[in-house]
């Protein structure tokens, strides 16, 4: 059985991140990929993993040899996802779970539209979705104000994902989405081989039933 691309996007402080650590605790056979970024590390954060931590000359040279699945300008700073790291996953039958912007999702879902589940997380209000941004304190007032506007425009993008979970807690949220993989993994045509496997165990000229 061939892997998915398990897509989590949202607006700026939308949960994602949080949510995907939950996710991956919850199924810790996910694979994970690591993006690279040319924003600032933030207190706390390790290269590596939350992000690779990459200057502009860098993440250009990247896109130019073409090692990106996607990529965007997010807020000012550029975002990317390995093309490598996310095949070596993918090609394993292992589920890829990523965290994306809402233009690198998209940029998946056309490139990638049949190996991808899609899966928005929305905020419960815009009111929330402010406050998290601001108690968490890691943007300056200038960048917080400008991830607030962008969310106005990110958040109609919902209508082009798969799924919808509303954020509302960490605990209910994370296991929406886990059910949602686990759903996915059942869709017939992902089990087509272990299915004929199963309907071979069925050929009548191999066993003999007695008729009454």
């Amino acid at each position: 059985m061939k892997g998915k691309l398990i897509i989590i996007s949202s607006p700026s402080g939308g949960g994602k991140g949080t949510l995907i650590k939950e996710v991956r605790a919850i199924m810790p056979e996910l694979g994970y990929s690591v993006s690279h970024t040319t924003r600032p590390q933030r207190f706390g954060e390790e290269d590596g993993r939350e992000y690779f931590f990459v200057d502009r000359h860098e993440f250009q040279k990247r896109i130019d040899d073409g090692e990106f699945l996607e990529f965007a300008n997010v807020h000012g700073n550029l975002y990317g996802t390995s093309l490598a790291e996310s095949q070596k996953v993918f090609e394993s039958g292992r589920d890829l779970i990523v965290e994306v912007d809402v233009q690198g999702a998209i940029q998946i879902m056309e490139r990638l539209p049949d190996e991808s589940v899609t899966i928005f997380i929305l905020p419960p209000s815009y009111d929330v979705l402010r406050a998290r941004l601001t108690s968490r304190g890691t943007e300056g007032r200038t960048e917080l104000n400008t991830r607030l506007r962008n969310a106005f425009d990110e958040v109609q993008q919902y209508s082009g994902f798969d799924y919808v979970i509303v954020n509302e807690d960490v605990f209910t949220a994370s296991r929406q989405i886990s059910a949602i993989i686990m759903a996915e993994r059942q869709c017939r045509d992902r089990q087509m081989e272990g299915i004929q496997v199963i309907l071979d165990s069925f050929d009548a000229a191999k066993h003999h039933v007695d008729e009454e």
